[in-house]
């Protein structure tokens, strides 16, 4: 009987250890470039396949905490502060880390980037210019994914080697071979201007070759290729198709939402194949919601709202029928963005349904306002809750600092706050001018070509050809800091930006709490630019600084196609908010990560922001 109790003891304890491992949900973190990131659906039509990748995972058992970069190579990545270190810190036992690079790891043509900036100085040329991203496929990029792996492993994490989506490089009926990541047609030599060629059987130059190599090195090492998988995707739609419908527009690189979406399903199915996580991952008939949740977070009264929602279902009983979408009370539906209503709907082919849908509310007082979007073609069905929360701002005390930029850098603040002194990375102040003769100012402003602004070049003023991204060592800053025992609710962040001299300059616009950018907003991605023509950016930004924390905006340009000289323009950067007392709200600077944390609403908080205020063992703390 004694045996008996005890097995039965036994059973039972494991049992409810059973129950609390399975309540426990598995994170994937994801590593790599911008076509994994997430964007912003108001700032650009870029999806990450890595963003709509959650749709396919129980999102009670399976946590994707996507951490792509734009612009990152396996290099920065690792190297720069504000990603790997805040990726690896949070890594636990029997957490995954997917590891995608090679995109930017074949800037300078296959040459390693410290490599040739050590070269072009030894020769008495002009260094600053050289992209340091660039590794080398056999060498230097072999080097850090080794160094992913590692660190993975010795937190008790597991590493999965995922090879690079590719670039719609069409010619004929396959993609080229550079669109495959393998440079060898033609890549860069050091110390001559004439390039090299090795035969296709020469993996020298292939980077996605490489991850396969470094994978085999390890037992233990899974490979996903997304590489020969998107080839065979892109084969079996054509060139046509894949342009108008998978990639965003004159960009042979990064997926939109469609695009997105079937490669974020094609790495799922892969997954399951695999058997890894496999009962977590829902590649059925069932419709799935991106993003998982319908939670528009905080705004201010009086502001509207809209949320973008993609809906997909595949292998539906009807291969053709129509969707119908529809929101509660408190809230409005739209396929185009432009009509709302009620309820709308949507035809599909094929068995198959990709589609957005946008939900908007408009807050009006304090509170919380919650509803249920219902998608449904009559056989399948499914709800996902909508929830949005109204911050009342009257009472506080306007605060905001203005960069007028018209003859210094001088800021005029308002109020009880304190500007961010304005600071330049591989970029250097040219001079305060106009922008030319040609310059078009929005009609509202009055002003004309004669204007002047603050005019930025990168530093050598030679702008690198080839670049179709952001570089995270290259940017322009301004912020504001919030004075001891205030706290400050951010509610707009504007500014004017132009390119001058030419059509090619390019820029993205974030800001964040965090002073090395680790959690950074996307404000505005400026795909487009057409020279000399300013542009006005506005942002209804919903989030707190409060004693001694800042808010800091960054502006990343780079030049499309290369060219010496072109500058990015800048006239009346502004940042404004409302300001109350915070006396009794404490500061920590410790990882939280061992204590419950909760939002003002006494909610759980997985990821909480530094420099948001939270409920941490029932006091209010700002975290620095």
């Amino acid at each position: 009987m004694k045996t008996n109790k005890t097995f039965r003891r036994f059973t039972l304890l494991s049992l409810l250890l059973g129950t609390l491992c399975a309540q426990a949900a598995v994170k994937v973190h994801t590593i790599g470039d911008s076509t994994m990131a997430n964007y912003d659906e108001n700032s650009t039509d870029k999806r990450g396949w890595c963003q709509m990748l959650q749709q396919f995972f129980n999102a009670d058992e399976v946590i994707i905490n996507n951490r792509g970069k734009s612009g990152a190579s396996s290099k920065s990545f690792y190297l720069e502060a504000a990603y790997w270190k805040t990726v690896i810190a949070n890594v636990n036992e029997g957490d995954y880390v997917l590891i995608q690079f090679a995109h930017n790891d074949e800037k300078n043509g296959g040459l390693d980037g410290d490599t040739l900036r050590a070269y072009t100085a030894a020769q008495g040329g002009d260094a600053s210019s050289i992209d340091y991203r660039g590794t080398t496929a056999s060498g230097t990029f072999k080097k850090y994914i080794r160094a992913y792996i590692e660190e993975t492993k010795a937190k008790g994490g597991k590493p999965i080697i995922v090879t690079p989506i590719c670039r719609k490089y069409f010619s004929g009926n396959t993609i080229r071979r550079n669109g495959m990541h393998d440079l060898g047609d033609s890549f860069s030599i050091l110390g001559s201007s004439s390039k090299g060629s090795v035969p296709e059987s020469d993996n020298t130059y292939d980077y996605a070759q490489a991850l396969r190599d470094v994978a085999a090195e390890y037992e233990d090492v899974p490979v996903i290729d997304l590489t020969l998988m998107t080839r065979d995707l892109y084969l079996s739609y054509g060139d046509s198709y894949c342009t108008e419908n998978l990639f965003c527009a004159d960009d042979s690189t990064h997926p939109k939402k469609m695009g997105a979406t079937l490669i974020a399903r094609l790495f799922a199915q892969a997954m399951k194949e695999q058997g890894i996580l496999a009962e977590h991952i829902i590649v059925g008939t069932d419709i799935t919601f991106s993003p998982t949740t319908g939670d528009f977070g905080k705004a201010y009264a009086g502001q509207t709202l809209v949320k973008e929602f993609n809906i997909s279902a595949f292998g539906l009983a009807n291969q053709t029928g129509t969707f119908t979408f529809t929101v509660s009370e408190g809230f409005e539906v739209s396929v185009d963005k432009v009509n709302y209503a009620q309820s709308v709907s949507a035809d599909y082919t094929g068995g198959n349904l990709i589609s957005s849908v946008y939900v908007r509310t408009t807050l009006s007082s304090a509170g919380t306002t919650t509803g249920t979007l219902t998608a449904t073609d009559g056989a399948v069905s499914r709800e996902l809750p909508l929830v949005a929360e109204c911050i009342d701002l009257s009472g506080g005390e306007e605060v905001s600092v203005l960069w007028p930029l018209t003859s210094n850098n001088t800021p005029i603040v308002t109020g009880p706050c304190m500007a961010v002194e304005q600071s330049w990375s591989s970029m250097v102040l040219q001079k305060y001018s106009s922008i030319n003769s040609k310059a078009v100012w929005p009609s509202e402003t009055g002003r004309d070509a004669s204007y002047k602004t603050q005019r930025n070049v990168i530093e050598g003023e030679e702008w690198p050809a080839g670049e179709i991204d952001e570089v995270s060592t290259r940017y322009i800053q301004f912020g504001m800091t919030a004075p001891a025992n205030t706290k400050i609710d951010i509610d707009k962040i504007s500014l004017f930006v132009a390119g001058a001299g030419g059509s090619g300059m390019r820029c993205k616009i974030y800001y964040s709490t965090d002073e090395n950018f680790s959690n950074a907003t996307l404000i505005q991605e400026m795909s487009k630019m057409a020279g000399n023509t300013v542009y006005a950016i506005e942002n209804i930004p919903v989030v707190n600084i409060a004693d001694g924390q800042s808010l800091y905006l960054r502006i990343y340009p780079w030049y499309n196609g290369g060219a010496t000289g072109k500058t990015i323009c800048f006239s009346d950067v502004y940042i404004h908010g409302m300001a109350s007392d915070a006396t009794g709200i404490a500061s920590v600077t410790t990882d939280v990560t061992t204590d419950k944390v909760y939002d003002l609403m006494g909610r759980p908080v997985e990821n909480p922001v530094k420099g948001n205020i939270y409920i941490i063992k029932g006091k209010k703390i700002v975290i620095k």
